[in-house]
């Protein structure tokens, strides 16, 4: 079984701001996950990454707000664009 794709979309926000994400099913899950979701939630503001949410192998889920970075609890694709959506209108409020 190959993965599938069920999200991939760039949104525009304002001249200097878009959000891309990309959304995968696996057909097994990411070591350091508990999922089979691969993801990539990010918002780039004048070419600069401000806010991603990811996983990768053996790291699992996090995400990173500037240079920080923190561990994410993953709990289903709901509440990861949920979360995603949260910072990213946060953010925008400090603009």
């Amino acid at each position: 079984m190959a993965a599938i794709l069920l999200l991939r979309e760039r949104l525009v926000l304002t001249e200097t701001a878009f959000v891309e994400a990309v959304i995968w099913q696996l057909p097994q899950r990411l070591s350091g996950s508990t999922h089979r979701c691969k993801y990539r939630l990010a918002l780039i503001a004048d070419r600069i990454c401000v806010l991603r949410y990811d996983n990768e192998a053996g790291k699992g889920d996090h995400k990173h707000v500037g240079r920080r970075e923190t561990p994410y609890r993953f709990i289903d694709l709901d509440t990861l664009q949920h979360d995603f959506w949260t910072d990213v209108e946060t953010w925008r409020k400090k603009q």
